[in-house]
């Protein structure tokens, strides 16, 4: 018979430590407990897991301080492993009960895994690795708020409930959800990482599904050249500046490869792939847009690469979207395109 949900709690706060080893090995032992940064293996010291049973609970029973989280070592299977389906978190846990696990054995004075610089490529990857895939998630509901629904291609965006934010360097770390995108170079290596902090109560007009803080969006990382990739790129692509607007386009071009730089002066240095033949820039319409469209253009040309401006009728392509509608958004695009793309780029929106 298939062990119940309370067979696999009791199960697993017998090895409490054990476990704990494992899913939890940012932490530490500290008397009768765990300590770690959080429930996803964060670095720190907020989260406790009870390691034997006593009159203050059973085994296995943690609880994180600082976000007032509380749960059993299921929970901590499933989210330091980034799983959704509790049937992938029971047979996760099955197969970790057969191995032979050595005991515990006292804790030495031992070598810590450095902590990766602040703001660090190392920073970034791990911020990426500790989050998870945006289904079902505050990103998806978030983009799609935005009138986005095609979200095929978007492994560089994944989610996280609880990713820290400081308002300066004078002001206590918080914590909000977040749309965490990675940076890659040409070759797909992980550089950077953009934080989008969400609103957890919703979308909402003034701040489009936006955390209410000063500035919600931050980049970490070694961006220069590099960008936030939706597609492979082969002879064509587009290349614009922020996250949602290229989601937005690729909206009515829904088989473009498309890169978000992330600002203007990113989008200037943007590196080509050597397969780059005609590079369709998105034109945000500011000047500071109009600055990394002129940039980009002569580079292009000076690469022997075709540029072509697709600008968008509002301020971007997500207020197009929004206000103007899809099928406004489409027939701008089709007559900005090269003829030969339309049918190429455009044939799983018509």
């Amino acid at each position: 018979m298939a062990d119940t949900v309370r067979d696999l709690a009791q199960r697993l706060g017998q090895q409490a430590e054990v476990v704990c080893r494992h899913y939890l090995s940012s932490g530490r032992r500290e008397g009768g407990y765990w300590l770690v940064g959080d429930v996803r293996n964060t670095p720190g010291r907020s989260m406790f897991v009870r390691l034997k049973e006593s009159t203050k609970g059973p085994a296995g029973k943690w609880t994180d301080a600082a976000t007032g989280e509380h749960g059993d070592l299921l929970d901590v299977i499933r989210e330091s492993c980034g799983l959704i389906d509790f049937k992938d978190v029971a047979d996760e846990a099955r197969s970790f009960l057969s191995l032979p696990h050595p005991e515990p054995q006292p804790d030495r004075p031992r070598s810590r895994t450095p902590s990766a610089p602040t703001g660090s490529p190392e920073a970034a990857r791990r911020l990426f690795a500790m989050s998870q895939p945006i289904d079902r998630t505050l990103v998806e509901t978030y983009l799609r708020n935005r009138d986005i629904t095609p979200l095929h291609g978007t492994g560089s965006l994944r989610f996280h409930p609880h990713c820290y934010y400081r308002p300066d360097d004078h002001s206590p770390t918080e914590t909000w959800p977040a749309m965490i995108a990675a940076v890659t170079d040409l070759t797909g290596h992980l550089t950077g990482a953009h934080r989008t902090w969400l609103d957890p109560g919703g979308f909402s007009e003034a701040t489009l599904g936006k955390a209410p803080i000063d500035t919600p969006r931050r980049a970490m990382g070694d961006l220069l050249g590099h960008a936030v990739r939706f597609g492979v790129c082969g002879e064509v692509m587009a290349a614009g500046e922020g996250i949602e607007t290229m989601l937005s386009l690729r909206c009515a071009l829904p088989t473009l490869p498309m890169v978000a730089a992330l600002s203007a002066a990113h989008l200037s240095a943007i590196l080509f792939p050597d397969t780059l033949r005609r590079l369709y820039i998105a034109r945000d319409d500011d000047p500071a847009g109009d600055g990394a469209m002129a940039t980009l253009i002569e580079r292009a040309q000076e690469a022997g690469i075709e540029p072509i401006v697709i600008s968008p009728r509002l301020a971007d392509f997500n207020e197009d979207l929004r206000l103007l509608g899809i099928d406004a958004l489409r027939a701008a695009s089709r007559v900005q395109i090269a003829t030969q793309d339309v049918a190429r780029f455009m044939e799983l929106a018509a």
